[in-house]
């Protein structure tokens, strides 16, 4: 199968040595976990380059060295479209699908290959599913044109803390807070149901104003989960560096709970855990 693009029109910023085009299996599963509600995952990709220090989807990669090397690598799914028209004859009207689980469907490698795009295209001629789309990044707001074609859609954003020299410590590879904010307020303010996921919630230097700035976007929904930062599993484990560095600064369950009543009084929507992730859908 010729690949949505080939490895030398990739920018240098991703890196073609860090690129594979791989057969899919399926592009369809069915999500366990705080996802295990939705009928359907679907993952344009494996890996992600934003490579965020605490990631659980590091620990379902198929091996060592690629868990080693978490953030350094991507597998593009090249005949993901094809398997996703293969459907046609058994549509997917209704069922519900989580946009993705183990990658970012809309890291950076996806602003060259438009994998992404191509699968919401055929999802919305061709199925309407009710979805949602969890990201961390901007250039989701490129395909408002598309989420607006679906009769039920959530689109997620990701911000785990209001401070960028603290998320530079945990996410150095990934957009900065403002950019984030104000990409899922051009998502809202074009009409689409949209949510921001606190998850997990990093160490906050002031949450009131941290809860001022999330109203700001509009947002009507907001999820938050602890990070784990000691002895306990974050979905596989929480890397011991990562450990270390929460326990330096001082972010614990207790100083989370702290931030979680500020937030909560502020946020009357916002729920924690799993129930979070739940889309609220468009009438």
């Amino acid at each position: 199968m010729t690949p949505i693009i080939q490895p030398n029109a990739i920018q240098p910023s991703i890196g073609a040595s860090a690129l594979t085009y791989v057969e899919a299996k399926s592009i369809l599963t069915k999500p366990a976990g705080y996802a295990d509600f939705f009928d359907y995952s679907l993952n344009p990709y494996s890996g992600c380059t934003f490579g965020c220090s605490y990631c659980y989807a590091a620990y379902f990669a198929r091996s060592d060295d690629l868990k080693q090397t978490w953030g350094q690598w991507v597998h593009v799914k090249e005949n993901a479209l094809d398997l996703l028209k293969r459907r046609r004859k058994k549509p997917l009207t209704g069922k519900t699908i989580y946009m993705s689980t183990v990658t970012d469907p809309y890291q950076p490698v996806e602003k060259d290959l438009e994998l992404t795009r191509a699968l919401l295209e055929e999802l919305y001629t061709h199925h309407q599913p009710r979805l949602v789309v969890q990201t961390r990044s901007p250039l989701v707001t490129r395909d408002i044109d598309l989420f607006q074609q679906f009769d039920h859609i959530q689109v997620n954003m990701t911000v785990t803390t209001d401070d960028d020299s603290i998320r530079k410590q945990f996410e150095p590879r990934c957009s900065s807070i403002d950019q984030r904010l104000d990409a899922i307020t051009r998502v809202h303010e074009a009409g689409i149901p949209t949510a921001i996921t606190m998850t997990p919630l990093l160490p906050v230097r002031d949450p009131r104003r941290f809860a001022g700035r999330l109203l700001e976007t509009g947002v009507p929904h907001f999820a938050i989960q602890p990070f784990h930062p000691a002895n306990m599993r974050f979905m596989s484990s929480t890397p011991q560096h990562v450990q270390t560095l929460t326990k330096k600064m001082g972010w614990n369950f207790a100083r989370y709970d702290e931030v979680y009543q500020i937030l909560r009084d502020a946020l009357p929507s916002m729920i924690e855990g799993k129930q979070g992730f739940i889309p609220k859908w468009k009438s």
